[in-house]
């Protein structure tokens, strides 16, 4: 039996504060404290005092909350009003679905039966073919895909030239009318041609897509049946490729893997019980840590996809903060939407579905009524600092993807430590360290691209801040438990000056603790 919340009203005399509280309270205090100092326009140093106000006021109607239930509830057990049948039953749910020893047994899906098996296979001499099959797939994509651009580059081409010749002629035989209905005509014929290779291009995908996870599946059935691992040279291995000479080869390799500004350091951070990161500062365009390179003289797949495949069911996954605007799948992200769509998503949905799917999630939350919150409650879109995820298998060196939230506010420099998108760090961080992501890639200046108002000076104080920031949440980190993050990339946007970038890395070791070998003379 449980009574209904009980509605108890708060009230604080020495800063004018009167509150609505449901007891039991089940959010954060803290939170609630910072929300209250922030709606009255209250000093922040007075969030301790205001917390353990609000922690004694609750803990003592929590009391007398429990203290009636407790009262009914023995009440009505000596009227008889409670049935110990159904109290029992109930007990006996509870425990089957919170306690694994008396929880019912279930079979595993279809999806947690293909990770098992892509798990075992990738750890198995049958990793080359693996990623021969896919690189297979992946190089028919882009080839189905490419034919797709010609196309409708063709068909634009075209249709150009017959609106000029038309406008040409717009004072002999042509009219307004006939131009709008040329354009009309323009329009559907473009848009038929455009849906029609699409959906081949999607029927392709589905259609690799379903045949790699059935020839996972086989492979694994054979391992089982002959108890032994399956090998390269297994029948349904994709037929090997022809290289092109090492020398070609490794020239192609040279320029798609062009230089960049990198630097590494590796920190201690921790008063009593210290703990070793690794971070990484390097200028690059942060594409590049998604696309994978696309060249016809390589035959074989790259190392990074290795790597990805490698940890995609492990411990150590790989993330990246990608910057976008309060729209889910904005044109801001447009760049990033069609490298997913280079290749097929052989693990997860593909990204559009990805993307819809959250975009349901927000619209339901969105129609749900705001409590006490410092978010705009007439707004129907995403605010700086929220974040959603999405999950890849077929990006280069990344399997999450956090697409935070921004505004033009980073633009300025008088941002702080309390800026909605360096808290969103914070909560990315945490949100990393609960999910098993262990490297993350984040930007140093909150952004990918450079723009005239970062002068020198703007660039060293937007990067002193998020060391700072992101030391503290690390330190932080240490106290949420859940997996460590060994490695940090800070990214800077790519063609920053060489200047700009060695204040960068004279600034870290000032911040952080680098380890330094100690030498005995």
């Amino acid at each position: 039996m449980k009574m209904d919340q009980q509605d108890f009203t708060y009230i604080n005399d020495q800063h004018g504060i009167e509150l609505s509280i449901l007891i039991p309270y089940e959010d954060s205090i803290e939170e609630l404290a910072h929300i209250l100092i922030i709606k009255h326009n209250l000093p922040l140093y007075i969030e301790k005092e205001l917390t353990e106000h609000i922690f004694e006021f609750i803990e003592a109607r929590s009391s007398e909350y429990f203290e009636e239930l407790s009262k009914s509830i023995v009440n009505k057990a000596k009227d008889h009003e409670i049935d110990f049948e159904e109290v029992t039953k109930e007990w006996e749910k509870v425990m089957r679905e919170e306690m694994v020893e008396f929880g019912e047994k279930r079979c595993a899906s279809d999806e947690e039966l293909f990770a098992t098996a892509y798990h075992k296979l990738v750890h198995s001499p049958a990793l080359e073919t693996m990623l021969q099959l896919e690189h297979m797939y992946s190089k028919s994509v882009r080839q189905k895909a490419e034919e797709k651009n010609i196309l409708i580059k063709k068909l634009s081409n075209r249709q150009s030239e017959e609106m000029n010749k038309a406008v040409d002629r717009l004072e002999q035989d042509m009219t307004e009318t006939k131009i709008n209905e040329l354009v009309a005509s323009h329009y559907e014929t473009h848009s038929l041609l455009q849906g029609k290779l699409t959906s081949e291009l999607d029927t392709m995908k589905e259609a690799q897509r379903r045949e790699y996870r059935e020839w996972i599946m086989q492979m694994v059935e054979q391992n089982q049946a002959n108890s032994s691992l399956p090998t390269p040279n297994s029948p349904l291995s994709p037929a090997p490729l022809k290289d092109f000479p090492s020398n070609e080869s490794n020239t192609s390799r040279d320029q798609i893997n062009q230089s960049i500004l990198e630097e590494s350091f590796t920190i201690h951070l921790g008063s009593q019980l210290k703990q070793m990161h690794n971070i990484r500062i390097l200028s690059a365009n942060v594409m590049d840590l998604c696309a994978i390179e696309d060249n016809e003289l390589l035959s074989e797949p790259t190392p990074q996809l290795l790597q990805t495949a490698l940890g995609l069911y492990s411990n150590d996954l790989t993330g990246l903060v990608l910057m976008t605007d309060n729209k889910i799948g904005s044109r801001l992200t447009q760049d990033f939407q069609e490298i997913c769509q280079r290749t097929t998503e052989f693990h997860f949905p593909h990204i559009e579905e990805q993307l819809d799917k959250i975009s349901d999630v927000a619209l339901q939350y969105f129609k749900k009524p705001l409590l006490e919150s410092s978010r705009n409650a007439h707004s129907e879109l995403l605010q700086p600092g929220d974040f959603y995820l999405t999950r890849h298998s077929n990006l280069a060196q990344v399997h999450v993807i956090f697409h935070m939230v921004t505004d033009d506010s980073l633009r300025g420099s008088d941002i702080n430590s309390r800026h909605p998108v360096v808290l969103g760090l914070r909560h990315i961080l945490k949100t990393a360290c609960s999910n098993d992501v262990t490297s993350l890639t984040i930007p140093l200046l909150l952004q990918y691209d450079m723009t005239e108002e970062m002068t020198i000076n703007w660039c060293e104080k937007r990067a002193e801040l998020v060391f700072k920031c992101v030391k503290g949440f690390m330190i932080e980190m240490a106290s949420w438990g859940g997996s460590e993050l060994k490695n940090l990339q800070f990214m800077l946007p790519e063609g920053i000056s060489n200047g700009v970038f060695t204040s960068m890395t004279e600034m870290l070791p000032r911040i952080f603790k680098v380890c330094n070998p100690k030498i005995l003379k």
